[in-house]
């Protein structure tokens, strides 16, 4: 009976550990930088390759084999409109749209590389973003912004998809 009751216990630790090893982080992060000089926003996003891909898939209802010898020549303007649709910035209460650069993939990450239009002086930045969201409840997305030597984060999730900093 001892016997059991230590298996019974070695199992249940060796499940809760696989559920520990075995969590998967739905986390995507940006960065916002202004630049004086070039009236802009720079903007990088870093996203797990498959996460994203795995949000075209659905939302375009094709498979886009992103980064890989199949990729489809549709993938990048999918993921121009994606990152238009769930993306919203206001600078100074003006709503502004990102403009896609390029991306490269770093490792298991896409990095994606946009500008924003923006006034001289920026006062306040309100983001709404919802990448990945439609996928995962559990999603976050962590914005970074540097306006001159102030450094400001919001952390964005499903209950709470948008946020403003102020400088």
């Amino acid at each position: 009976m001892k016997k059991l009751f230590g298996y019974i216990a070695l199992f249940i630790l060796a499940c809760t550990l696989t559920s520990f090893v075995m969590h998967k982080y739905y986390v995507s992060v940006f960065q916002l930088d202004y630049s004086p000089e070039k009236k802009r926003i720079e903007v990088i996003a870093r996203v797990f390759v498959d996460d994203l891909e795995k949000a075209l898939d659905s939302h375009y209802n094709k498979k886009t084999y992103m980064d890989t010898s199949q990729e489809i020549p549709q993938a990048t303007t999918y993921i121009k409109n994606y990152f238009s649709d769930n993306i919203k910035l206001k600078i100074n209460g003006q709503a502004q749209k990102l403009k896609y650069i390029t991306r490269e993939l770093d490792d298991d990450t896409e990095v994606l590389y946009f500008t924003v239009p923006a006034p001289e002086k920026v006062k306040t930045l309100w983001m709404e973003n919802k990448i990945l969201f439609e996928l995962f409840n559990e999603q976050q997305n962590i914005i970074h912004t540097r306006v001159d030597d102030q450094k400001k984060s919001l952390l964005l999730t499903t209950g709470t998809p948008s946020g403003t900093v102020e400088f």
